[in-house]
């Protein structure tokens, strides 16, 4: 498994490089220091996983342009900051998986597992400023997962997807076939008003913490 490490610092990179392959049998880790060697690297291999300091410059443009140009290529956050718009941010731009540098080892581990699973990591998030409630908002509050229109089954999968378990593995979960899970998902993304999994994930974890 060849993985792509894109961060500014050199000890940074020898801190993951050694954490990747002690922990991911036959992992070859490239590291580079910006993002022109990010895209050279790119453009001549496809790597496995991507991790990615996105306060390197050009950072956020490189994570959007893996996005359209490499739909499937899973790119995993790695950030000083634990901030909840940042978070936010990298993940509707297609991050799969957003990991603060304060996060312990485990974390990271289990995190990088489940993106490769096809998951999405998304980390407990402070809540943001506009989601303080005030007297006005108090009276209305945000809708819990028990008043969206969904049936049990489609709550469940709702619960699966913000375990970062992909398709194939809720399908074995519920057993039911895939594209049986592929509505249940569509009913989900519908009800929460996304367009995307990782949206849904982030929207029903704001849900929860609301």
């Amino acid at each position: 498994m060849k993985v792509l490490l894109v961060d500014a610092f050199p000890m940074v990179r020898a801190a993951l490089t050694g954490l990747i392959e002690q922990h991911f049998a036959g992992a070859q880790v490239q590291g580079v220091d910006s993002v022109a060697a990010a895209r050279t690297a790119l453009s001549q291999d496809i790597p496995r996983l991507v991790l990615l300091d996105l306060h390197l410059e050009g950072g956020f443009e490189l994570l959007q342009q893996i996005h359209q140009e490499h739909l499937l290529l899973p790119v995993v956050v790695i950030s000083g900051s634990d901030d909840t718009e940042e978070a936010l941010q990298a993940l509707g731009a297609g991050a799969m998986g957003y990991v603060p540098e304060r996060s312990d080892l485990n974390t990271l581990v289990q995190a990088l597992h489940l993106v490769l699973a096809g998951g999405t990591y998304v980390p407990p998030l402070k809540p943001r400023v506009d989601d303080t409630p005030t007297p006005a908002s108090a009276a209305a509050p945000r809708p819990e997962w028990a008043e969206l229109p969904l049936t049990p089954r489609q709550k469940h999968v709702l619960h699966l997807l913000t375990q970062g378990l992909s398709n194939k593995l809720i399908a074995r979960e519920l057993g039911v076939s895939v594209d049986t899970v592929k509505d249940h998902v569509a009913a989900v993304l519908k009800a929460l008003g996304v367009a995307s999994r990782t949206q849904a994930v982030v929207a029903a974890t704001q849900k929860t913490r609301a």
